[in-house]
């Protein structure tokens, strides 16, 4: 897949959700990717069950009030987003997953991007296949620049919820659950964030055990 292709299928459909894609220009150091924390690592979020009025303009301003107070903007309104590769759509990842056996998708990137004046994250980017399974039915991880917060969104059975993460990395269930992830088997789609989580628990070692 080729450049081009990935701009007419994954970019332009994100840029008309409000999401400017910035290619090549991930921040170094960023970890490969946020899972295991626990509720004492929560530190904001939101629910919405589907039958909310206005769902999608609610779920909107909710990301939006969320995204601000917790830092996930940065002066150029610039953040991070999982992405998956090539111009898999969050709906095929998803079912390739759910699969015992046969070919798995590729772990999802991280990818840089600006939030645009007119955006429309819950609708019209969830509705891209991307960042979601349709209007109102969001599925998506962001994480801000310098690693200051998570945002996991997830579309449940009854309605969606988002949670914020403050400072993954610093996070011992979320260093457990890495360390696991580093040393477990897994297929070989896998493979390769397998090794990037291990090269950047390595990485970060002396980091931990310097004072707070």
């Amino acid at each position: 897949m080729g450049i081009e292709e990935r701009e007419r299928k994954v970019y332009r459909p994100l840029r008309r959700a409000g999401l400017e894609v910035i290619p090549d220009a991930l921040p170094d150091g960023t970890m490969p990717f946020v899972a295991g924390y626990r509720p004492e690592d929560v530190v904001g979020g939101f629910s919405h069950g589907y039958e909310t009025p206005r769902l999608v303009e609610r779920l909107n301003e909710d990301w939006y009030d969320l995204a601000v107070s917790s830092g996930l903007l940065d002066a150029r309104r610039e953040f991070l987003v999982l992405l998956p590769r090539g111009t898999h759509t969050h709906q095929a990842v998803l079912r390739q997953r759910s699969r015992p056996y046969g070919r798995r998708a590729a772990p999802a990137v991280w990818t840089r991007v600006r939030l645009l004046d007119r955006w429309d994250v819950m609708g019209r980017g969830a509705a891209s296949a991307f960042l979601g399974l349709r209007a109102g039915h969001p599925g998506f991880g962001m994480m801000a620049l310098d690693g200051s917060v998570y945002l996991s969104c997830s579309t449940g059975e009854s309605g969606v919820d988002v949670h914020a993460v403050a400072h993954p990395a610093r996070s011992d269930n979320v260093q457990r659950y890495l360390e696991w992830y580093a040393h477990r088997d897994a297929p070989l789609a896998e493979r390769e964030l397998r090794k990037r989580v291990a090269d950047w628990l390595t990485d970060r070692a002396p980091s931990r055990a310097e004072p707070a």
